[in-house]
């Protein structure tokens, strides 16, 4: 199964802060994501999962993905199915404060590293990782 992401960010060197929010059903930290969509592009679709799961409107929607990660999905009937998740860096421009799924999920906003610490998948925090080198890097040129 494939899912894309959204990892959605905000300022700059090392004040950049990314944005996790809430699993609607284990409450652990998670950055937007779902499944394709009919008439999207993958990057369309993760801008689209930031929108309804956090309220994000995008300065711009990316042309390409920065990463990847796998996780196992606990379907209905208990059943583990492995997920491919593509990432797709997302600069807010603003949240708005009614969304679809607003009052289903906690929205915060963290350093890259910091993040890496609160989120389960393996993948996922070395994505942060490389989102804080990334940045530190930006504020040493």
């Amino acid at each position: 199964m494939i899912q894309i992401a959204a990892l959605c960010y905000r300022g700059e060197g090392a004040g950049r802060e990314v944005l996790l929010i809430t699993s609607r059903d284990t409450g652990r930290w998670v950055i937007p994501k779902g499944g394709l969509m009919r008439g999207r592009d993958a990057a369309e679709a993760a801008a689209e999962e930031a929108w309804e799961e956090a309220g994000v409107r995008p300065v711009a929607i990316p042309a390409e993905a920065i990463g990847e990660f796998r996780y196992l999905k606990t379907k209905r009937s208990g059943l583990p199915v492995p997920v491919r998740v593509l990432v797709y860096p997302m600069e807010v421009a603003g949240l708005e404060e009614s969304f679809p799924e607003a009052g289903q999920r906690r929205l915060a906003w963290h350093a890259p590293r910091e993040a890496a610490t609160m989120v389960a998948e393996p993948g996922l925090r070395e994505i942060f990782e490389r989102f804080h080198v990334a940045s530190s890097d930006v504020a040493l040129l």
